[in-house]
């Protein structure tokens, strides 16, 4: 009986000693919990998306409540969460612009080809690191996918071997800018007007043996543009969105039609809650 009523003691004693501790240690470092905190991460929409520069929004939610960070980085929540915190804090905040990410590449399954076949990692990362990737454009969408893995909100699909963004869904946070390897990826402003799908540097014939829809920089939008919105800088169209109104002369004048007109709608009230949902 020994036998089993001494070990059971010792464990007993053991487990005993060692919740006191515990305890004793709680009580030594206890770190009171901060309340604004608590209060301002309940109004944040936890996508944990990192665009306001923070891990996260528990991250963000404390650097706010300790005076470290503005309360407007959040871009996923947009408006609603810049008055929601505006009212709890007690200050005046200006509401985040409204960005979407937009790829620049139209070099489709029709207008580019293969100049291998690749069978390594089936990641963009990885096929980029092998002379430049798969495809003829070495400017252009892998295709693999990497963007469409990191969007949090599942906006990105690849169709007909370039990536696609559903703008009413894209949350604007910009990780699919960051893990691109080609960086074709960017944020522009909701309320852009004209977009230049190509970021092939290549010279006019170069560019356009590589892919029949690439920018072969004629400058013919570059003189069009009566805003002097549009440079073409190393052999590819850019746009400043600050002076573009939207006119469309530089879409009518491109020959290979890598510029174009779009538009992206704000989202409805009723989508932007499924989408944080």
């Amino acid at each position: 009986m020994k036998e089993i009523l001494i070990p059971l003691l010792i464990v007993g004693a053991v487990g005993l000693i060692s919740g006191i501790l515990l305890a004793v240690a709680g009580k030594l470092f206890y770190v009171p919990e901060n309340q604004l905190a608590k209060e301002v991460r309940a109004c944040l929409p936890g996508v944990n998306c990192g665009a306001c520069g923070f891990k996260g929004c528990d991250d963000y939610a404390a650097a706010i409540a300790e005076g470290n960070a503005k309360p407007n980085l959040c871009v996923p929540g947009a408006e609603a969460t810049a008055a929601e915190l505006a009212a709890l804090l007690g200050v005046e905040v200006e509401a985040p612009s409204d960005f979407i990410a937009f790829v620049h590449c139209n070099g489709n399954c029709d207008a580019t080809s293969k100049k291998a076949d690749y069978t390594g990692i089936q990641t963009c990362k990885a096929a980029s690191a092998v002379y430049g990737g798969p495809d003829a454009c070495r400017y252009g969408c892998i295709g693999l996918g990497d963007c469409a893995a990191a969007c949090p909100a599942n906006a990105i699909c690849i169709l007909d071997g370039i990536a696609h963004i559903d703008t009413t869904a894209c949350l604007g946070c910009g990780l699919c800018t960051t893990i691109c390897p080609k960086h074709l990826i960017s944020l522009i402003p909701q309320d852009t007007k004209t977009v230049v799908m190509c970021s092939n540097e290549e010279k006019g014939a170069a560019a356009r043996k590589a892919c029949t829809n690439a920018c072969i920089g004629c400058k013919k939008c570059e003189k069009n543009c009566p805003e002097q919105a549009i440079s073409v800088i190393n052999n590819v169209a850019k746009i400043d969105y600050t002076k573009c109104s939207g006119c469309g002369l530089c879409v009518e004048g491109c020959p290979t039609k890598c510029l174009k007109t779009v538009f992206f709608p704000d989202l409805s009230e009723e989508n932007m809650g499924k989408k944080y949902s």
